[in-house]
């Protein structure tokens, strides 16, 4: 059986992930190709259902992540991650421990990611309801050699889901 890529899609929280991540699925889906999103907020619900955000905890909800990514991959799934994955570590966790492994970078400015913020999370550490959000009160580790930078202010996820797809070809993640 061959194995599974695994696409993490990382960047601030509103940065396009979700978007992109559904959109690149149904793309993948109309050439061919399956995925599984394994996506930050539903897994969280399992995995820390009573979740703090506290260094700890995203310590363990990174590794556990890295870990079902691998876990699938290694039994021939194809895998999106959609996750900040703010640190570093916990992409090259992933990086290290999976064969076919693309990190996507979507970087946008936190001031866009504040004015879309969907799920209200900067609004909620604005009023003191959130203390962990990354980009304002932890930090967010751009990434340093990500395979693709997409910048997500002024690309359209469609534009962005297209150059994802090329650079899985280029890098033969899938074929065509």
């Amino acid at each position: 059986m061959s194995k599974g890529f695994v696409i993490w899609l990382t960047g601030l929280p509103a940065s396009g992930k979700t978007t992109i991540a559904k959109l690149l699925a149904r793309k993948l889906a109309q050439l061919g190709v399956e995925a599984q999103i394994l996506e930050s907020d539903e897994l969280r619900k399992v995995i820390t259902p009573q979740a703090k955000y506290t260094e700890e905890e995203r310590d363990h909800f990174y590794s556990v992540l890295a870990y079902i990514a691998k876990l699938l991959s290694d039994n021939g799934v194809n895998v999106i991650i959609d996750a900040t994955g703010n640190k570093r570590k916990y992409r090259r966790k992933a990086r290290d421990s999976i064969e076919k492994f693309m990190e996507v970078y979507l970087k946008c400015p936190l001031q866009v990611c504040m004015q879309r913020d969907p799920k209200g999370i900067y609004r909620m550490a604005l009023e003191g309801k959130a203390k962990t959000v990354p980009g304002l009160q932890s930090k967010y580790e751009e990434p340093e050699n990500p395979e693709l930078t997409l910048n997500t202010a002024e690309d359209t996820p469609e534009q962005c889901t297209k150059a994802i797809i090329e650079k899985m070809k280029e890098l033969a993640l899938i074929t065509g």
